[in-house]
């Protein structure tokens, strides 16, 4: 009988549907923190870092010692239980090595700009829950508001000097020594029981806090997967691996904002060595960009004008490839930096893009076109990244939660929305002003723009700066732009102004070039008799000014010159 059962039943097998073989293989959680461990057993004697130190020394560190410091951190913040870490410091070698160590125990940073006020960073740490903070020494001061109401969160000093061991170490030192004493008691585990791959790629890796210029900072939440997607475009549209050798990284642009763009994972992605600046010295850029090996950088239109401004700028022997963002940049300013062997890569994106997410792509038909249209062409923010879903233009006058694009025609207007992998996750905190993002399914930017023919979007301004006068829409990024053209206008920032008859018209602040003198009437003048402006675009103001108000990022402070219109006050820390 028994045999009779066994035939019946392989019978039946047959017929049955076997269970799925479950395996996982070919998956594994995305985290950009597995960066740097790979980096270090790839080639562990390549410079990862070069930095002059606080006692104006030079550091060299390799892989292997970033990875072993970064490690050393992940250990003493797991040893201590910390799970949110704050991080007030410029662009150190400890900011980096921060960045990986906090992933890698399983904590969140929150690193905040040491330019705000001190009631902001105090702001942006309590909203941020943080247990602990990394701060550079010099930025210590910062925080007294906020150790008075928090007396209990403890601080790890960075002294940033080039020893690790003695008088001149500090306790973020001590704290790598520490971490790293405990994984040898613990049986030297190393990176294997930490989370160089996160448990879930979409938990929280940071949390990035916006600019806060005109509300209280958002803090938007930057998840394991995005930052690892978001690297790997920006190695791409970057070129970081394009050439031969390593790619040298100039650290311009703050590893606080929008956590450097997710270039510390980027760079260390492909081996690069991150140059570490404490503060931008224009002298000391130029002189690096001479002497050692950059190939890279990133940094706002108005960082690159002042450093195409700068007396000791000449044409580079070798290219290096510019990532410039933050805000539009003028066809004039590429020309500039392209004759200085600076050239540019044109991207686009915001704090809850991570950063870049879209890039003007050069085609090489361009070169077959006037220099001219050339530099527009490059100008505009273009198509959306590879490792997200194409960028869109959507109508604004219709209800909240529709989304219909414009035409492509590179006439009609309408809101730049995103959808795709890099994209945050959402606003820590704040689920009404996550929804507001996220308002038909798609994440809206306030940036105003048309969409070409050829598919590529341009800005044209944010919603709230665009000047309607007369009936006609003045974009002011276009007009400081066409300013930009004087030869001798340094920078340029447009707001409206009332007229009795046309409702609004432009007033332009602007600076001048060094050496050179300059009078509104005299630009008035220019506009109208020489630049090719459009009349109805022609300022009806403009006051030359020292110096115009900037985020810490190199944007231009719209809401300030608003205030400078209605009073004499000209102070650009406001």
């Amino acid at each position: 009988m028994s045999g009779v059962k066994s035939r019946l039943s392989n019978l039946l097998g047959h017929f049955s549907t076997p269970a799925p073989f479950e395996h996982r293989i070919n998956r594994h959680t995305l985290s950009p923190t597995f960066f740097l461990p790979r980096a270090a057993a790839i080639e562990p004697e390549a410079e990862a870092v070069y930095h002059i130190t606080a006692n104006n020394k030079v550091l060299r560190r390799s892989y292997s010692e970033l990875a072993d410091r970064a490690r050393g951190l992940a250990y003493y913040l797991k040893k201590h239980g910390f799970k949110r870490v704050g991080i007030l410091c410029p662009n150190t070698p400890a900011f980096l090595e921060s960045i990986f160590g906090i992933a890698a125990a399983g904590a969140i940073n929150v690193a905040v700009n040491y330019r705000l006020k001190k009631e902001d960073i105090a702001y942006i740490f309590d909203h941020g829950d943080v247990d602990v903070i990394i701060v550079d020494q010099e930025f210590e001061p910062l925080l007294e508001a906020y150790r008075a109401d928090h007396p209990n969160i403890p601080f790890i000093v960075d002294t940033d000097t080039d020893v690790t061991e003695g008088q001149l170490t500090g306790p973020f030192d001590d704290a790598v020594l520490e971490g790293l004493k405990h994984d040898q008691e613990l049986g030297a585990l190393g990176w294997e029981a930490l989370e160089s791959q996160a448990a879930d790629e979409d938990s929280l890796i940071a949390l990035a806090y916006t600019s806060g210029t005109t509300a209280r900072p958002k803090g938007v939440e930057y998840t394991h997967r995005g930052c690892y997607l978001a690297a790997l475009g920006n190695v791409i549209e970057s070129g970081l691996n394009y050439h031969r050798g390593r790619a040298g990284y100039l650290w311009t642009l703050p590893m606080f904002h929008a956590m450097g763009w997710t270039f510390p994972w980027a760079v260390t992605a492909v081996r690069g060595t991150h140059y570490c600046l404490r503060k931008i010295d224009y002298p000391q850029i130029w002189k690096m960009l001479k002497e050692e090996h950059i190939t890279h950088f990133n940094a706002a239109p108005t960082v690159n004008t002042l450093l195409c401004n700068a007396k000791e700028a000449e044409k580079l022997p070798e290219p290096v490839r510019v990532t410039v963002a933050a805000s539009p940049p003028t066809p004039h300013l590429f020309e500039q930096m392209t004759d200085l062997n600076l050239h540019p890569v044109h991207v686009y994106g915001m704090t809850e893009t991570y950063g870049p997410i879209t890039k003007g792509y050069y085609l090489p038909q361009w070169d077959q076109i006037p220099l001219k249209e050339k530099y527009q062409k490059m100008a505009r923010q273009g198509h959306g990244f590879i490792t997200s879903l194409p960028v869109r233009v959507i109508k604004t006058e219709v209800p909240e939660d529709t989304v219909t694009d414009v035409e492509k025609n590179g006439q009609e207007i309408g809101e730049i929305v995103f959808v795709g992998n890099i994209c945050a996750r959402g606003y820590f905190k704040d689920p009404d002003a996550t929804r507001k993002l996220f308002a038909g399914e798609v994440l809206h930017s306030g940036d105003l723009a048309v969409w070409h023919p050829d598919g590529a979007i341009q800005i044209l301004d944010r919603a709230k700066d665009i000047i309607i006068s007369g009936g006609e829409n003045i974009s002011s990024v276009a007009l400081e732009s066409m300013l930009a053209t004087h030869p001798d206008i340094l920078e340029a920032g447009v707001v409206s102004v009332p007229d009795s008859h046309w409702g609004e018209r432009p007033k332009a602040f602007v600076t001048v070039k060094q050496g050179q003198q300059l009078e509104g009437k005299d630009v008035i003048d220019w506009a109208r008799n020489v630049s090719g402006i459009s009349k109805f675009m022609i300022p009806r103001e403009v006051e030359v000014v020292p110096e115009l108000p900037k985020t810490s990022t190199g944007k231009i402070r719209k809401n300030v010159l608003r205030e400078w219109v209605k009073g004499p006050s000209r102070s650009v820390n406001v």
